[in-house]
C-alpha cells in the first residue's frame, strides 16, 4: 500500500472518529435537555440554557410576570421611599405591582399603580410633632387613635373593598410591618411578606421565631447603656413592657375590636401575623447592630441611597460659591413641617446661620423673615445630590433613619437634632460610632448650634468614621434591591417559601422559652426532696413517737 493510500485511509478514520464523538456530545446534550424540559418548565429551561452561555448573573429573568400588591396604608413619605425602589425594579423586570398607600401620587412607571386610600386619618398634615413629643404617651397614643379609626373606615371605602375582594388574584402581598396590622384581612390565606422600614424590630423578630436577648438587643426606640446592670435592666423591662402594653394590653385588642365588626370569622389578627414567609430588613451591619438572622429575615438597608446627581445650576451655583468654607445642609424630614417649628427655635438658627462662615441650604416649608445672606431656604431640595456634593461640610439632620443611611453613603458627617419615634436611638448610634453630634432641643442655644458645627467641621475624625462607614456599606456582592427582588421572586417561585420559616415561630412563649422543661425539671429535683423530707418525719414519729417528735420540734 502507498504512503497516499496510508495517509487517506488515517484522515478518514480520524474524521470518522471525530464524527462519532460529536454524534455522542450531540445525543448526550439532547436527552439531557428532553429530561430536563420533563422536570422543569421550558421558560425556565430556556432561562438556564441563557444563564450559561452568558457565564450567569445576578438576577435571572422571572419566569413569568407577577402580580403583586403592596400595602402601606399607614405610611409616611419615608415609608413610601424604602417600598418604591423595590416596586420600579419588580416593575421593570416586568411585574404588575399594585400599591395601597396613603398618598396621592401617581408614578410614572405604567406597571405601579399606585391607589390612594383616600381617608382623612393619615396622612395629618396639621399635625405638630414638636406639641405631640411632649404629651407623655407621646406618638403611641396618636397612632392608637389612627389605627383604630383607619381600622373602621378603610374596609368601608368602595375601592378598597374591590380591592380586598380580588386579593387572591395577586401571587404576594407586600406589607409594610409597622402600625399597619390592621392591613392583616388581606393577607389571611394568602403568601405575603413584610419590610420592616425601621430595621430590626426585635418584636417581629420574636414571631418569627428569633428571639433576640436583651442582653444585648436594644429595645424598640430605645438605646440603652449595656455597660451597666442598671441599663440592662431597664431595656429588659422595656423589651417586655413595650410589646405586651402594643400587642397584648392596648393597642392591638383596640385596633382587633374595629377589625371584628369588619370580619367576625377572621383568625385574630397576630395568629395572621405569624404567617409571614420573610421580612425585608432596612438595615445593615456595617452601620447598625450586627444580630443573628434567620434564613427569613433579609438586610436590605439603603435600597433607597443612590450616587448622587447633577444639581440644578442654581443649586450647582451657590454651592460651589461657597468656595473651601463649604455649605451646611439643615433638613427636619417630611414629617416635622418648618412651620411647625417654635419661634425661638427659628430665630436661634437664624442668628447662628448669620455668624457662620459656610453657605446654609435650609429645608424650610414656608416663607422665613430676617434670613441672611449665606442663607438660601427651599420647601424642597435633592437631598441625596447635595449630601453626594464634596463640598457639602455637615449635614443637620432630624436623624430619621432613611436620612442617616443616606449621609453614611455619601460619607457626610451630621449633626442630629432628634425629635420623636426612633430619632433618639439613632442619635445615639451617631454619638457612638463617631458620626457627628447631637444636640436636643430643649438645650439648644445660639453658641451651641455653633460651636458644634464647628467642631463636626474643623475635626477630622467625623469625616474620617463616615467615610470608613460609607465604603463598608458599599461594599456588598450585590446591591440591596437585587437582593430584596430575589427574595420576592422566591417567595413567589417557591409559594410562600415554607422552608424559610424557623420551627420556633409555631411554639408558644412556654414552649420558646423552655418554661414548661424548666417546671418539669424543678419538680423532678423537688418533689424527690420533699418525699424524703415526708419518710424521714414518718421514721421520726415512728421512732421517737408522735409526742415526743413534737416535743424536739418545739
Amino acid at each position: 500500500m502507498s504512503n497516499t493510500v496510508r495517509c487517506q485511509t488515517v484522515q478518514y478514520l480520524q474524521r470518522l472518529s471525530v464524527a462519532f464523538i460529536l454524534v455522542l456530545f450531540v445525543q448526550t446534550f439532547t436527552l439531557r435537555i428532553y429530561y430536563m424540559l420533563h422536570k422543569m418548565k421550558w421558560l425556565s429551561v430556556l432561562l438556564l440554557l441563557i444563564s450559561t452561555w452568558t457565564g450567569g448573573a445576578d438576577l435571572l429573568p422571572p419566569e413569568r410576570s407577577y402580580k403583586i400588591l403592596m400595602l402601606l396604608p399607614i405610611g409616611s413619605k419615608s415609608h413610601r421611599n424604602v417600598f418604591i425602589p423595590l416596586a420600579e425594579a419588580l416593575a421593570d423586570r416586568g411585574h404588575k405591582v399594585d400599591m395601597l398607600t396613603s398618598y396621592d401620587i401617581q408614578h410614572q412607571n405604567p406597571n405601579i399603580r399606585e391607589i390612594p386610600h383616600g381617608l382623612p386619618h393619615y396622612p395629618d398634615t396639621n399635625v405638630n410633632m414638636f406639641n405631640e413629643a411632649k404629651k407623655k404617651t407621646g406618638i403611641i397614643s396618636v397612632l392608637k387613635d389612627r389605627m383604630c379609626k383607619m381600622a373602621r373606615d378603610i374596609y368601608r371605602v368602595p375601592h378598597v373593598k374591590e380591592l380586598y375582594r380580588k386579593r387572591k388574584e395577586y401571587d404576594l402581598i407586600v406589607l409594610d410591618h409597622l402600625f399597619n396590622e390592621f392591613s392583616y384581612p388581606f393577607v389571611h390565606e394568602m403568601p405575603f411578606i413584610t419590610i420592616a422600614t425601621p430595621g430590626m424590630d426585635p418584636r417581629q423578630s420574636a414571631v418569627l421565631g428569633n428571639l433576640l436577648s436583651p442582653a444585648y438587643m436594644p429595645s424598640f426606640l430605645y438605646e440603652p447603656n449595656f455597660e451597666h446592670v442598671f441599663g440592662r435592666l431597664v431595656n429588659t423591662v422595656f423589651s417586655i413592657g413595650v410589646p405586651f402594653y402594643w400587642r397584648v394590653w392596648e393597642v392591638i385588642p383596640a385596633v382587633q375590636k374595629e377589625v371584628n365588626v369588619h370580619f367576625p370569622d377572621l383568625p385574630p389578627l397576630l395568629e395572621i401575623e405569624r404567617n409571614q414567609s420573610l421580612v425585608l430588613l432596612n438595615s445593615h451591619f456595617s452601620n447598625d447592630l450586627t444580630v443573628p438572622l434567620l434564613p427569613s429575615q433579609v438586610e436590605v438597608g439603603g435600597m433607597h441611597c443612590r450616587p448622587a446627581k447633577h444639581l440644578p445650576e442654581d443649586l450647582e451655583s451657590w454651592i460651589e460659591g461657597a468656595g473651601s468654607a463649604g455649605v451646611i445642609y439643615f433638613s427636619l424630614g417630611s414629617v416635622t413641617k418648618g412651620n411647625t417649628l417654635p419661634n425661638k427655635y427659628r430665630h436661634m438658627f437664624i442668628e447662628a446661620f448669620s455668624k457662620l462662615n459656610q453657605r446654609i441650604l435650609w429645608k424650610f416649608e414656608t416663607d422665613l423673615e430676617g434670613i441672611p445672606e449665606n442663607t438660601m431656604i427651599s420647601p424642597w431640595l435633592p437631598q441625596q445630590d447635595i449630601l453626594g456634593h464634596p463640598n457639602v461640610k455637615v449635614f443637620i439632620s432630624h436623624g430619621g433613619l432613611l436620612s442617616l443611611q443616606e449621609t453614611l453613603y455619601h460619607g457626610t458627617p451630621v449633626v442630629v437634632l432628634p425629635l420623636f419615634g426612633d430619632q433618639p436611638s439613632n442619635a445615639a448610634k451617631v454619638i457612638a460610632n463617631g458620626w457627628g453630634l447631637s444636640l436636643t432641643f430643649e438645650d439648644l442655644t445660639v453658641d451651641l448650634i455653633i460651636s458644634s458645627i464647628e467642631e463636626v467641621i474643623n475635626k477630622s475624625k467625623y469625616q474620617e468614621n463616615v467615610v470608613k462607614t460609607s465604603r463598608l456599606y458599599k461594599d456588598q456582592l450585590n446591591s440591596p434591591v437585587e437582593r430584596a427582588v430575589f427574595w420576592t421572586e422566591y417567595v413567589i417561585r417557591h409559594r410562600g417559601a415554607p422552608k424559610l420559616r424557623s420551627p420556633a415561630a409555631s411554639l408558644s412563649w412556654v414552649q420558646l422559652l423552655l418554661l414548661d422543661v424548666l417546671a418539669l425539671s424543678l419538680l423532678i429535683v423537688i418533689l424527690p426532696l420533699l418525699i424524703l423530707w415526708w419518710l424521714f418525719q414518718k421514721v421520726l414519729v415512728a421512732v421517737f413517737g408522735k409526742n415526743s417528735f413534737k416535743k424536739k420540734s418545739e
